[in-house]
C-alpha cells in the first residue's frame, strides 16, 4: 500500500510538472523589461526594451510583437505604431538552446497627442419634451428621431424638431429601460440598458421586425453607424462594431487619450470618420477617431444647462446633457439633455 501511494505521488507530481511547462516555464527563465519599467506607452513612442535573462541562457533570437504585428528592434529600442489603441499584450518570442518559448507583458497603448479643446456657438433654440429622458438622438431626412429611458417612461418617436410635434411614437414595455438608437437601411435599431436585448423597427411604420442580443458587450448605452457597420457603447472603454446583417459584434476600439484609457462614452453620433460621444453625466462630448479609438478632441458644453428652465425637482444626476445629432444638410449639431425643455442647434469651434 505504501508503494502504491509513493507511485501515485510521483505520477501526480509529474503531471503538474508537465502542466507547468510552456509559458510558466518561460516566465521563470525570462522577463520583458521596458525602459523605466513603463506600463503604458504612447503611439509612435520609441522605447528601450530588453529581456531579463534570469538563468543566463544562451539566447539566439528574440522577436517582439503586439496584435500579431512584428516590432523591429533598432539599437535596443522599439517604436509602436498600431491600428488601434488601448489594452495590449506585448509578446516576446525567444529562441534558446534549440527551443522557442513565448512570454507576455500587459501594457496600455495611448494616443500620441492630447485632445484638443472645442467650444460651441448657439445658432437656434427649439422646444424639447420635459418628459423625455433622452438616450438617443438622430436625424433622418430632416426628421428627428429620439429614444428615451427610465422603466415605464421609455419610448421611440419621430418628430418635427422645430415645433416638437410628434409624428409617431411607440412605447416600450415597462420592463425595459430604453437607450441609444441609430438608423440604417430603412431600419431603426434601439438598445435597452441592462436587459441584454435590442429591437429593430421598420423606419416608416415603427413595426417591430426583430430582436437582437448583445454578445461580449456589457450593457446597452449608445448607437451610431457609418453606413456600413453599427457602433455600440456599453459603459466601458470599448466601442463595439456590429454587423447589421447578423447583429453580431465583430471587434471593438478602446477610447483613450494621451494619458489614460477613458470609459464613459454614452450617446453616439458618427460624422466623417469621427464618433462624437456624450461623456456620461458630464457637460462634454468626446471626438473619437472611429478606427484607432484616440480621443482627438473634447467639446466643452459647460454653461448650456444654465439656459434650461429648472423646476423645483431639478436633479443634477438625472438632468444632465445627453443627446447629440448631426444635421447633414445644415451641417450643425443638435444637443439636449435628459428632461430638458430646450434643444440647441450649435456650431462646434476650436477654443
Amino acid at each position: 500500500m505504501n508503494i502504491f501511494k509513493i507511485i501515485c505521488i510521483i505520477l501526480i507530481t509529474s503531471i503538474f510538472t508537465s502542466c507547468g511547462s510552456g509559458n510558466q516555464k518561460a516566465s521563470s527563465l525570462f522577463e520583458i523589461k521596458l525602459e523605466n519599467n513603463l506600463k503604458q506607452i504612447n503611439q509612435n513612442q520609441e522605447i528601450g526594451i530588453s529581456i531579463n535573462n534570469k538563468k543566463e541562457k544562451q539566447i539566439e533570437i528574440v522577436e517582439y510583437s503586439i496584435d500579431n504585428t512584428t516590432l523591429p528592434v533598432n539599437n535596443g529600442k522599439i517604436k509602436v505604431n498600431l491600428p488601434t489603441l488601448g489594452h495590449k499584450v506585448l509578446t516576446a518570442k525567444i529562441t534558446f538552446d534549440g527551443e522557442t518559448v513565448e512570454i507576455n507583458k500587459n501594457l496600455k497603448l495611448l494616443s500620441e497627442k492630447a485632445p484638443e479643446i472645442y467650444t460651441y456657438n448657439i445658432i437656434n433654440e427649439f422646444p424639447h419634451d420635459t418628459k423625455a429622458y433622452t438616450q438617443g438622438l438622430e436625424f433622418h431626412n430632416d426628421t428627428l428621431y429620439e429614444s428615451t429611458g427610465k422603466k415605464g417612461q421609455s419610448f421611440l418617436r419621430k418628430l418635427n424638431f422645430k415645433t416638437g410635434e410628434v409624428y409617431k411614437q411607440i412605447d416600450l414595455d415597462a420592463t425595459y429601460f430604453g437607450e441609444g438608437i441609430t438608423i440604417l437601411n430603412d431600419k431603426i435599431y434601439q438598445l435597452t440598458w441592462q436587459s441584454g436585448l435590442g429591437f429593430i423597427y421598420d423606419l416608416n411604420t415603427f413595426k417591430k421586425l426583430d430582436n437582437f442580443q448583445y454578445g461580449k458587450s456589457r450593457e446597452g448605452w449608445g448607437l451610431t453607424n457609418d453606413g456600413t457597420k453599427i457602433f455600440k457603447s456599453d459603459g466601458t472603454e470599448k466601442i463595439w462594431f456590429i454587423n447589421p446583417n447578423t447583429m453580431t459584434e465583430e471587434g471593438h476600439i478602446e477610447t483613450v487619450t494621451n494619458s489614460s484609457i477613458f470609459n464613459s462614452a454614452n450617446e453616439l453620433e458618427y460624422v466623417d470618420g469621427k464618433i462624437y460621444a456624450n461623456v456620461y453625466q458630464k457637460p462634454s462630448v468626446m471626438i473619437i477617431d472611429s478606427k484607432t479609438g484616440a480621443i482627438e478632441g473634447v467639446i466643452n458644453f459647460s454653461g448650456l444647462s444654465d439656459k434650461i428652465t429648472k423646476t423645483d425637482n431639478w436633479d443634477k444626476v438625472n438632468y444632465v446633457l445627453n443627446g447629440i445629432a448631426y444635421h447633414p444638410e445644415r451641417k450643425t449639431f443638435f444637443v439636449t439633455g435628459k428632461f430638458w425643455d430646450k434643444m440647441f442647434e450649435v456650431q462646434i469651434q476650436k477654443k
